[in-house]
């Protein structure tokens, strides 16, 4: 199944970046809808380089790294920056590096941290995510010096930058950041006039994985780097979504695969905290104040019924 989804999700940037801009769009514009779905599948595609950051995308630890690295590319970031980016949420989660909802209300005002935390819901992530493309192509001093610069107590830049610039993970991530830069280049210029349609659908993808990043830690108790809430799904969206939504019993174990989790999930009689789109609309309230959060674990309020 995973080996199917990998060449489902490679045909579909191929579709993308080539067969669409230069044999169908010259046809007929029409075609150019068939990027709405793309689109709209983004949230599936994370969740499978998501099997592979944790080594469940094959049993082979060689293939799950080169899918992993093949997808991050059409993704559009290179592998090993999603990857430790990632472990080091499932270490932090919650603490004062990793709260992003989160600001301290004794220092900054909520007008202040509006605009960074909006602009990263809204499709930010994913453009901070892009920017490291360019940024790992410099030479390695000044890699760390902007690491240095950027890093603050409320981030993991420091920590990034440590395990990135490591010589044998920076070739990597050069390498992968060569053919991101070549891949996404040649499709604008293939799509022309038209790249317009590319730009709102990597907007589209921005937008729906920036959104769905925190919404499982949204407003949740501090310091519980193992908590996260898991969201309720009709069950074909949740199959369609990976099981992403548990994403709960993913924080307790992070080793299963999305196929495991439900399994998982009934086992421990688990329940889920909100539905999803109530947690993705919720956010839109914007940046909670640190001392707000200071209280009792919530408790679920829907059954795994």
């Amino acid at each position: 199944m995973n080996g199917l989804l990998v060449a489902c999700f490679v045909s579909i940037n191929l579709m993308q970046f080539f067969l669409l801009p230069l044999w169908l769009l010259p046809t007929d514009p029409r075609w150019g809808w068939l990027l709405l779905p793309v689109a709209l599948s983004s949230l599936t595609f994370w969740a499978l380089i998501h099997e592979a950051i944790h080594g469940s995308l094959s049993g082979s630890r060689r293939l799950n790294h080169l899918a992993g690295r093949l997808l991050a590319v059409a993704y559009g970031a290179p592998f090993q920056v999603l990857r430790r980016g990632h472990l080091l949420h499932h270490g932090l989660s919650r603490t004062p590096r990793d709260r992003s909802e989160v600001y301290d209300d004794a220092r900054v005002s909520r007008a202040q941290a509006a605009p960074a935390y909006y602009f990263r819901l809204l499709g930010g992530l994913y453009v901070y995510e892009w920017l490291c493309v360019p940024l790992f192509l410099l030479p390695r001093r000044w890699i760390r010096a902007a690491g240095r610069r950027l890093a603050r107590e409320d981030n993991v830049v420091a920590l990034m930058a440590e395990k990135l610039t490591q010589a044998a993970v920076l070739r990597e991530v050069r390498l992968d950041a060569c053919a991101i830069l070549l891949l996404f280049g040649f499709g604008f210029w293939a799509y022309g006039s038209q790249a317009w349609l590319l730009a709102l659908a990597l907007y589209g993808r921005a937008l729906i994985v920036s959104l769905n990043d925190n919404a499982y830690h949204y407003a949740t108790p501090l310091g519980e780097t193992r908590y996260a809430m898991s969201l309720s799904l009709p069950g074909w969206l949740a199959r369609l979504l990976l099981n992403f939504n548990y994403h709960g019993t993913h924080h307790r174990q992070p080793h299963l695969g999305w196929r495991d989790l439900p399994h998982a999930f009934a086992a421990e009689r688990g329940s889920f905290q909100l539905g999803m789109g109530t947690a993705l609309w919720r956010q839109l309230r914007g940046p909670i104040p640190l001392s707000a959060l200071a209280g009792p674990m919530p408790q679920p309020r829907l059954s795994s019924g």
